[in-house]
């Protein structure tokens, strides 16, 4: 008898680390809310969109080339990203991988991100700055999840490899990498401290 595991979902987890790690997270997060200050487009726009939270999504999308933090950022996720495509095996055919949009999440009280893709981008992720006890998990979905039908539900004690759903927990300064057709979702934030994010969106330029 064998087993074989085939088509798996892997999802990349690093963390910054060094003697100047906590400094750099603390002062990006300064910078996320010198951001949500200045923006009153994006406020306008998280306020209908995105109640009790702020985004930059859809106003300031280019974070590391307007702060030099962020920029530094960058650097240091394109060495991740660079890692992950090479653990997927992904032939870029003479191309490369390329950030082409970078913004803030700043999530309050009861403000949550339903379940979403990423269209049209190759990887993106998460890099977090402020998790507080009990703000939420990261959740994915099983991309196979619409074609089980008739298949019986995994034990709740289920490893996570066989669950239809998977919670990760983050912490500052932990980066979250998926392949940008991951369905995923941010449940509510349950305490009254803001968590703060920072996404991104890695497209194939050929």
């Amino acid at each position: 008898m064998s087993i074989h595991s085939l088509f798996p979902t892997d999802i990349y987890i690093s963390k910054k680390t060094g003697p100047k790690a906590k400094d750099f997270i603390r002062s990006l997060t300064k910078e996320a809310r010198l951001f949500q200050a200045s923006d009153p487009e994006g406020m306008r726009w998280s306020k209908k969109n995105y109640p009790a939270g702020y985004t930059s999504y859809s106003s300031i999308s280019n974070l590391p080339f307007r702060s030099s933090g962020f920029d530094r950022l960058k650097t240091w996720i394109d060495g991740q990203v660079s890692k992950y495509a090479e653990h997927l095996e992904m032939d870029l055919d003479g191309g490369r991988l390329e950030m082409g949009t970078c913004w803030i999440n700043i999530m309050g009280k009861h403000s949550h991100h339903s379940f979403h893709i990423h269209p049209l981008s190759a990887i993106s992720g998460t890099f977090y700055l402020q998790v507080p006890k009990g703000s939420g998990p990261f959740k994915i979905e099983d991309p196979r999840l619409g074609f089980f039908m008739g298949s019986p539900p995994r034990k709740p004690k289920a490893s996570p490899r066989n669950q239809r759903f998977v919670n990760l927990n983050p912490e500052a300064g932990m980066l979250v990498l998926f392949e940008s057709w991951m369905k995923h979702e941010v449940p509510a934030n349950l305490v009254e401290q803001e968590r703060i994010s920072v996404s991104f969106n890695y497209d194939w330029v050929r």
